[in-house]
């Protein structure tokens, strides 16, 4: 029997990707855990590996497809003393996606004045408020599971429900392994509850239609959203609506890290060409003493969940890296342990692999807070959004000479203002404060980072 190879979800909130590249052609044989295609996420390239053998019957979408969703086939696997041809014959090819277009409104006809609202409950469509992450994707009413072609198979073949099983591989994701598990009784899920009714409904916003009909014909463009556009809107449109912002600023006098960093980078050891070994900016002090702050105020070190409060460990601090069409996070994992010439290392080797969209998921998922920086672009002070499942977030501006009064004396000093944004459900204001605090001192006096 034909095996199909679907549309893999390479992460928790994956939806849809673009099928960038086939690795393997029409007759090829394929064995378990060969790379048979390359996937654009919304953000990165990964490689696809077969999890079954036998010869690639059919490919059913063209490499250069976008949009392709989640578990849609995507080709057909003739397995081991099936004939080919047969197995090829009997899959259908994907219809053509159309392109989105744009409806264009009728230059002269004005915008309808909304009705105004009456006195009725909402839709119940329109009750439920997004999570703090980005929402779970549908599919028949139901949340999709992610599993791999293998278990969805097994599952199929015992009779077994894949949402009532408990998933043991990357992400919750359902291996085969599970569901023999789950042959035997366990490892299954005990029946879901149904969701709280009466959550608020949000205020829609302006449809597409009503937008275009303010401007001109002819006097815009239309650019379609990407994946990653489309994430980063709907992760923090769902951010600002859900958790409780609330912001603390503080200045930093830098002028000892200035100095430190000099110093630093002057003692670099250099290869043959005369190349230093590292050269620290002021954002890997950041990383680090902010990494170390929620180390001294660990109650700040947290995620929420409607359960409980997730104590991190370690500090696992995600720096937001711009690339073309939106930004990315990468994470500094154990960043209280490394050195300023290690993380400085890390983060040029993230920077360029985010830029080329070729970072794995683990390492731009989770972390437990973030660093914003656009102090190279002249930003004085700014507030960021969080992005759960954190905590908080550190918006850091530019260094600027200001006037400070020290001892009844004017004199200048290079002056930092950073701007911490807090969930209010996890970190109180005073708890805020302290870490803020923490970070100050550190920053302040880099010898401390060093003990």
């Amino acid at each position: 029997m034909p095996i199909n190879i679907l549309m893999p979800a390479l992460s928790p909130t994956m939806e849809k990707g673009n099928l960038a590249k086939w690795l393997k052609k029409e007759g090829d044989k394929v064995k378990s855990g060969d790379v048979i295609a390359e996937i654009e996420t919304d953000k990165a390239t990964m490689e696809v590996e077969a999890v079954d053998e036998g010869t690639l019957a059919k490919i059913l979408v063209p490499e250069g497809t976008q949009d392709v969703a989640v578990n849609e086939v995507i080709a057909v696997l003739a397995g081991d003393g099936e004939d080919v041809k047969s197995a090829g014959a009997g899959a259908k090819s994907a219809p053509p996606k159309p392109a989105p277009a744009a409806e264009a409104p009728a230059a002269a006809k004005p915008v309808p004045a909304p009705a105004p609202a009456q006195p009725k409950a909402a839709p119940a469509a329109a009750t439920a408020a997004p999570q703090a992450a980005a929402p779970a994707p549908q599919s028949n009413g139901h949340a999709r599971i992610f599993s791999s072609p293998l278990a969805r198979r097994l599952a199929k073949e015992a009779g077994i429900e894949l949402g009532r099983i408990n998933g043991s591989g990357p992400h919750g994701r359902v291996i085969a392994r599970d569901v023999e598990e789950a042959k035997s009784g366990k490892g299954l899920k005990a029946p879901a509850a149904a969701p709280a009714a009466g959550a608020p409904a949000l205020a829609p916003s302006m449809s597409d239609k009503q937008v275009l009909a303010l401007f001109e014909p002819g006097s815009y463009e239309i650019v379609p959203h990407d994946g990653m556009r489309r994430t980063i809107a709907q992760r923090l449109t769902a951010s600002v609506q859900t958790v409780p912002h609330f912001y603390l600023t503080m200045d930093c006098d830098i002028g000892k890290l200035l100095a430190a960093r000099e110093e630093i980078n002057a003692a670099a050891p250099k290869d043959k060409d005369k190349k230093p070994a590292y050269k620290l900016s002021v954002n890997d002090f950041v990383i680090k003493a902010m990494a170390i702050a929620l180390q001294r105020i660990p109650n700040t070190n947290v995620s929420w969940t409607e359960a409980g409060m997730l104590k991190h460990k370690h500090s696992d601090i995600g720096v937001a890296v711009a690339m073309p069409g939106g930004l990315i996070t990468p994470i500094i994992r154990k960043a209280e342990t490394k050195s300023l010439s290690t993380i400085s290392a890390e983060m040029k080797d993230f920077a360029a692999r985010a830029r080329a969209r070729k970072l794995k998921p683990e390492e731009y998922q989770g972390g437990t807070t973030a660093v914003s920086n656009l102090g190279m672009y002249g930003i004085k002070d700014f507030t960021a959004v969080i992005n759960p499942p954190h905590a908080t977030i550190l918006a850091v501006g530019t260094s600027e000479e200001r006037a400070v009064v020290r001892g009844g004396k004017i004199e200048i000093a290079p002056i930092m203002s950073v701007t911490l944004s807090c969930d209010h459900r996890a970190v109180d204001g005073a708890l805020g404060a302290e870490l803020i605090g923490a970070f100050k001192m550190l920053i302040e006096n880099p010898v401390m980072m060093m003990v």
